[in-house]
C-alpha cells in the first residue's frame, strides 16, 4: 500500500519493525518536508516487496561505484522526478535512508546520499565516510554523508 508521509502528525506506518521506528519516521518526515516546501511534490512510499526496481536501482549504484552491500533489510522506498531529477530513497530496518540524485541531463548533479536516524550507529559497510551532523525539528540529530556518481545510471 502506498503512504503519503505526513510531516506535521509524523507515523511509523510501515517502520513498525525497525528498532529506530520513531527516528526513523521523523527522518522520512523530514525528507516529506523539504520536497513539499521545494517542489510542491508530496512525498509518498511504498513497501520495499513492490519496490524492487527501485531498490535493485540504488543498490546496483552502490556496488557498481563502491562495492557496497547494505545488510540491512529495506522496508521502504520511492522514486519520482521533479525538475530534471530522478530522486530515488530506501529506508531501511536499522534506520538508514539512502536516496540517489541523478540529474537526467548529462552535465548535472548525480550524488548518493546516506542519512542515519538519531541515534543509530554507522553501519560497518559505511564506516569509511565522514558524517556530518544536522539538526531538525522532526527527526532530531541528523548524520548525512554522500559521494558523487561517476557511472551511468
Amino acid at each position: 500500500m502506498t503512504y503519503a508521509v505526513d510531516f506535521t502528525d509524523v507515523s511509523t506506518v510501515g517502520l513498525d519493525s525497525s528498532p529506530a521506528a520513531p527516528a526513523l519516521a521523523g527522518l522520512r518526515a523530514n525528507e516529506a518536508r523539504y520536497f513539499k516546501n521545494k517542489y510542491d511534490h508530496v512525498f509518498t512510499v511504498e513497501p520495499a516487496s513492490k519496490a524492487k526496481k527501485t531498490i535493485d536501482w540504488v543498490s546496483k549504484i552502490l556496488a557498481d561505484e563502491r562495492g557496497i552491500v547494505i545488510e540491512s533489510k529495506p522496508l521502504e522506498a520511492t522514486e519520482f522526478e521533479v525538475e530534471g531529477i530522478r530522486m530515488a530513497y530506501v529506508f531501511y530496518e536499522s534506520g538508514l535512508s539512502i536516496n540517489v540524485m541523478y540529474t537526467l541531463e548529462d552535465s548535472g548533479k548525480r550524488a548518493v546520499g546516506f542519512k542515519l536516524s538519531d541515534g543509530m550507529e554507522i553501519p560497518e559497510e559505511l564506516d569509511s565516510f565522514k558524517f556530518a551532523r544536522q539538526k531538525s525539528k522532526l527527526a532530531g540529530t541528523i548524520r548525512g554523508s554522500f559521494f558523487v556518481i561517476k557511472g551511468e545510471y
